[in-house]
């Protein structure tokens, strides 16, 4: 299947939940809003997207947002194994919150835990959202977001002495 067709086939399943559909770099862009992820990520699911790859997200501050995006395949599909689709939501970057996407993909437990601790998005439902590479104290500073400062190499702001 060609990513063409992996666009209409998406346009098909998803309808007006789809914000944007577009193919980037070689993969499925897919825009939805906040309040539809769920509903779109057990859609995609249906179609055989049937596990998280990574999640990740951009931190946009001069716009006030951050970006979260799911990168989804498929094992069980073979016409879809080759075709990576990123689900994306746009969120408020002063109160970054939405749905936990666990329940739909298993796969996206502990990537969303990297996310909430390195960029503070909040994923409610998540089953254990806590820090999971970072201490706690570092991990409140949401050190990937754009306008954390680093002092100079290894020692970072507010962080007890005990850890530097």
């Amino acid at each position: 299947m060609n990513l063409e067709e992996v666009v209409e086939l998406i346009r098909g399943a998803l309808g007006d939940l789809a914000k944007e559909i577009t193919v980037r770099k070689g993969y499925v862009e897919v825009v939805v809003n906040p309040g539809d992820v769920v509903t779109a990520a057990t859609k995609l699911k249906e179609l055989g997207f049937d596990h998280v790859k990574s999640v990740t997200a951009v931190d946009y501050p001069k716009e006030s947002r951050i970006r979260v995006t799911y990168h989804v395949s498929s094992y069980l599909r073979d016409d879809l194994a080759r075709v990576i689709v990123g689900l994306s939501v746009d969120l408020s970057r002063e109160n970054p919150v939405m749905d936990s996407l666990v329940g739909v993909w298993r796969s996206s437990e502990f990537q969303e835990r990297e996310v909430y601790e390195f960029f503070g998005v909040v994923f409610k439902g998540h089953p254990d959202l806590r820090p999971l590479l970072l201490i706690p104290e570092l991990a409140e500073k949401r050190v990937l977001r754009k306008d954390f400062i680093v002092r100079e190499e290894s020692i970072y702001e507010g962080v007890p002495h005990r850890y530097q």
